[in-house]
């Protein structure tokens, strides 16, 4: 179930930036706001490479640690995602305001603390009842 979870709240953060090219995101983001519209746009779909990259490769890593570590940091970044664009909804080049946009901005969010509570309930699934030093 977690690695579904985990698998949607990806799709969605995936989704919301192909919606995000249509949105003008760029114009949100602090650095790139002040550029020229064809370098920000195209400096914005450009570091999305190296960024999906490097997602790709921390979740499904062998190792179990960083496997399991940076899922949880991606799905707090879902959460924040999330957050962040509450925050900006009131900025005037804000325009995520259709159903689809806010279901994956806030889908995403959805999917990320639901995979928290499930990384939660497992893990004090997997600790012993007794506390340390009781006999």
């Amino acid at each position: 179930m977690g690695n579904l979870l985990f698998y949607l709240g990806f799709a969605t953060l995936i989704t919301h930036e192909l919606d995000a090219m249509t949105q003008s995101e760029w114009r949100l983001l602090f650095i790139l706001r002040s550029l020229p519209e064809h370098i920000a746009s195209f400096t914005f779909v450009v570091i999305h490479i190296p960024l999906i990259a490097a997602l790709l490769w921390l979740t499904n890593n062998e190792s179990l640690s960083i496997r399991h570590w940076s899922r949880i940091a991606f799905a707090t970044f879902l959460i924040v995602h999330a957050g962040l664009h509450k925050l900006l909804e009131h900025y005037p080049d804000y325009t995520f305001n259709s159903v689809l946009s806010l279901g994956l901005i806030y889908g995403g969010g959805l999917l990320g603390f639901l995979y928290w509570v499930l990384t939660f309930i497992s893990w004090r699934r997997s600790v012993p009842n007794n506390p340390v030093g009781a006999d």
